[in-house]
């Protein structure tokens, strides 16, 4: 099972932005810093908590083409894919809203090393994603909105 450590690093980036939340460029972005951030956060708890909520004997190893591409490349296409309703930020984001999530988030993360190999959530355009490839589609995510949010810094 991957290390938790790339994905530790990334959150502790997500911490260092949340001061900026209120920046934004709309020539990178429609969206804030505090909306990536947010989203990020939302994303990296909500997966977690449906793995631990899910029946490994229910998993299905259906991991679509388009996941392996993606996981293979190493990156998400901007602006490509819509977020579910659930992991879409506020119409408000606050500092301290930021701050409570990224608490849980760090001990979130410790959960995923001590789940069943085939905890796993259903992902809109993936499939099937088992905590084994978990942290890889995580850190792909989190780093999808980091790049947008120095871009947005530029």
């Amino acid at each position: 099972m991957a290390s938790t450590k790339n994905l530790n690093n990334y959150i502790s980036q997500i911490e260092s932005y949340i001061p900026k939340y209120e920046f934004e460029n709309p020539e990178v972005s429609k969206s804030s810093i505090g909306w990536h951030l947010d989203h990020s956060l939302k994303v990296i708890n909500s997966v977690i908590n449906t793995l631990e909520k899910s029946n490994p004997a229910e998993y299905q190893n259906n991991f679509s083409f388009l996941g392996k591409v993606f996981f293979t490349l190493g990156f998400f296409p901007r602006g490509k894919a819509k977020a579910p309703k659930y992991v879409l930020p506020p119409n408000d984001i606050t500092k301290e809203d930021l701050l409570a999530q990224l608490e849980t988030t760090k001990t979130n993360i410790d959960v995923i090393n001590k789940l069943d190999n085939n905890a796993y959530f259903k992902h809109p355009l993936f499939g099937h994603i088992n905590t084994k490839r978990v942290n890889r589609f995580l850190m792909l995510h989190t780093n999808h909105h980091l790049k947008i949010i120095r871009d947005i810094l530029k």
